[in-house]
């Protein structure tokens, strides 16, 4: 059983920054995709960003150079650094784990999900 707990979300001006953790734990040995989505106001959900067990990265292109995503194995932590924040970022986030790339809502873990206000 796999658990992932986000955090770090916020409110921020324009412009701003910050950085999103996500820790899971359990059996995550089948597990080769782990990423972020969000979802704003009306809306419906939307991939960010996406990292495999190789360490290769995928991204939406209207965060491209300004989100980076990252992970700390060691740790079993899930980053999202966002840089230069808009109001159109405002959203929860929500931290997800496939077994593969691209994530699918049906098939992925999520967890519960973090606010960022811009």
């Amino acid at each position: 059983h796999v658990q992932l707990v986000e955090s770090g979300g916020g409110s921020v001006q324009a412009g701003g920054s910050l950085k999103l953790s996500c820790t899971y734990s359990g059996y995550t040995s089948f597990i080769d995709c782990m990423g972020w989505s969000r979802q704003a106001p009306g809306k419906g959900p939307e991939g960010v960003a996406a990292i495999r067990r190789d360490d290769l990265t995928a991204y939406t292109d209207s965060v491209k150079g300004r989100f980076t995503i990252s992970k700390d194995n060691a740790g079993n932590s899930l980053f999202l650094q966002m840089s230069n924040l808009k109001p159109e970022d405002t959203a929860m986030y929500y931290c997800a784990a496939d077994l593969r790339c691209p994530f699918k809502k049906d098939d992925a873990i999520w967890g519960q999900g973090t606010q960022v206000t811009v």
